[in-house]
């Protein structure tokens, strides 16, 4: 920072130059909040280069995207359920009744300068931030890039999908047509299905009897409110996480759990990344101009005697609708009440594999019992069960999504509705365990040919034929690099509950997490879960020994 006089009094002196306003700015600023500090610890720091990394940016741009135009899309936009009769510029529509809401939203698509647009790169938006936010979270699943010290970011990014979610049916619900308004009902009928509360918890949301006449506005205020400002500040907490425990990165030569290699913030990787960040409004923008998405004047405001045909939420969506499509319609009526077991029972597991998502790297540590830090990633075919886990998981993610969209199946690929939904009911259960088995058996394989790489070299396509006639394929040894990416991964030993008895015949007491952590990290880490690395013994035995070509 300048250190030239700025008093006014030496000024003018001779020899004495004053300092640029803005340079006197940054010093007046730098003294009351440290800014150049700041600036120059951070602004330099390293981050990793890998394509991978890309993902994170691509949340983060579109959620940019989206509180832009969400903010545009709010001038013109009435969250109010009052009927009106429908003047506008859309001909089809004239002399219709509708609410507010609908009919604020015929405006903005067909009488506001470029409002079409600006709805179409929101929800486009949206539905690349969660799709972007799924893989994410899968990169970092599938590398362990949640192991400590992350754990805590982890759940960060985790709350960020939820409150995704939940966001973007909110938005899908606010302009009140047909299409969200079945959708609207569909979660009326799963709210009800909660016992006891459930029908409290109904007229809270929508102000009466559905559909009421409060809940676009209150949906409103969730959805530009609520949720964005919880999000927000989850976002940059998990920024600050990711600044504070520093980038993780793949194994590679010279890059360990102690440094990070790649570019600096400034002025290489803010230069990529604000590139990036127009290359993603630019793709947004033009998917949104070529391909359109929720055209509500083709479907008409909301009525509560119809129903849209093919009638689908938005992909995101769409597992939990599965989830009560397949469920039999199972009901216990007991003292004059209705349990809705088809509808609570879908509404129960769907909360409970979230959580199971949450909690899974707190698992993982438990199951290996290390407490190290972790920036070093994992390649996932070293990690077999966990791969095997993120593979069944979206087995059973797509198998209920088929479930959600069984009449678009069966209409296009004509097939019998029933088939669909007992392929899903029998897969929901079947699905998963066979991707398990499989991915886990690809991932061993893979290992095996690593091992195999490392201690013979890699194929070189020459043939090559010795003095007794034998013909042989030429191996050619891997590089320094290529070794060290190979053997770089940690191979846990299973845990043991050990002696149940002392040396002095004592019974120990084992309890019963004592058993289950040792049954665990045997199913994770024992025998036939991993490929057991090459030593240096063996390397240099086939090597230096007479038959290696």
């Amino acid at each position: 920072m300048s250190t030239t006089p700025t008093n006014p009094s030496s000024a003018g002196a001779p020899g004495k130059r004053q300092a640029p306003a803005g340079e006197r700015v940054a010093d007046w600023a730098d003294g009351r909040l440290g800014i150049y500090g700041l600036a120059k610890a951070n602004m330099r720091k390293i981050f990793p280069d890998h394509w991978s990394f890309m993902l994170g940016e691509i949340c983060l741009y579109s959620f940019i995207i989206i509180i832009l135009t969400g903010v545009y899309l709010t001038l013109f936009f009435h969250p109010s359920m009052n009927e009106v009769e429908y003047h506008g510029s859309y001909i089809p529509m004239q002399g219709v009744r509708m609410s507010e809401a609908y009919a604020s939203t015929l405006d903005i698509s067909f009488d506001v300068r470029g409002g079409l647009l600006i709805r179409q790169i929101h929800h486009w938006a949206a539905l690349i931030f969660v799709a972007g936010m799924l893989v994410h979270m899968m990169r970092v699943f599938f590398t362990g890039a949640f192991r400590q010290p992350r754990e805590v970011n982890w759940l960060f990014g985790f709350l960020l999908l939820v409150l995704g979610l939940f966001t973007g049916f909110t938005g899908y619900s606010l302009p009140d047509d047909l299409l969200s308004g079945t959708g609207v009902r569909f979660m009326e009928g799963a709210i009800l299905s909660v016992p006891v509360v459930g029908t409290y918890l109904s007229m809270f949301l929508f102000g009466g009897e559905f559909p009421g006449g409060e809940f676009v506005a209150r949906f409103y205020s969730i959805h530009i409110l609520l949720l964005p400002g919880i999000m927000m500040g989850l976002l940059v907490g998990h920024l600050i996480l990711v600044f504070y425990h520093k980038h993780t990165q793949f194994a590679g030569p010279g890059r360990t759990n102690k440094n990070v290699v790649g570019m600096p913030l400034l002025p290489i990787y803010m230069a990529k990344a604000g590139g990036f960040f127009f290359l993603v409004f630019g793709v947004i923008s033009v998917v949104s101009a070529v391909a359109s998405i929720n055209p509500i004047w083709a479907l008409g405001p909301y009525r509560p005697d119809q129903v849209s045909t093919g009638a689908q939420p938005d992909w995101y969506m769409g597992f939990s609708e599965g989830l009560i499509r397949v469920m039999p319609g199972w009901e216990i009526n007991a003292w004059g009440h209705t349990l809705v077991l088809g509808v609570f029972i879908p509404l129960i597991i769907f909360p409970l594999v979230l959580v199971a998502i949450a909690v899974y790297p707190f698992i993982e540590s438990w199951v290996t019992g290390d407490k190290r830090e972790h920036h070093i990633l994992d390649r996932p075919r070293n990690a077999p069960t966990r791969t095997a886990f993120g593979v069944a998981w979206l087995t059973w993610y797509f198998v209920l999504l088929i479930g959600g969209g069984n009449d678009i199946w069966a209409t296009h690929f004509h097939l019998s509705i029933n088939a669909i939904t007992w392929f899903v009911r029998i897969f929901f259960f079947v699905g998963p365990v066979i991707a398990f088995v499989i991915t886990k058996r690809i991932c061993l394989g893979l290992q095996r040919r690593d091992r195999d790489k490392v201690l013979h070299g890699r194929e070189s396509g020459i043939i090559k034929r010795l003095p007794h006639g034998e013909f042989v394929e030429v191996h050619e040894p891997l590089s320094q690099g290529a070794l060290h990416t190979l053997t770089a991964h940690e191979q846990y030993e299973p845990a043991e509950v050990g002696p149940t008895v002392d040396e002095n015949g004592v019974e120990r007491k084992v309890t019963r997490a004592q058993k289950l952590k040792a049954k665990l990290s045997n199913s994770y880490y024992g025998e036939g879960n991993q490929i057991p690395k090459p030593t240096t013994e063996e390397y240099k035995e086939i090597i230096e020994g007479p038959g290696h070509h």
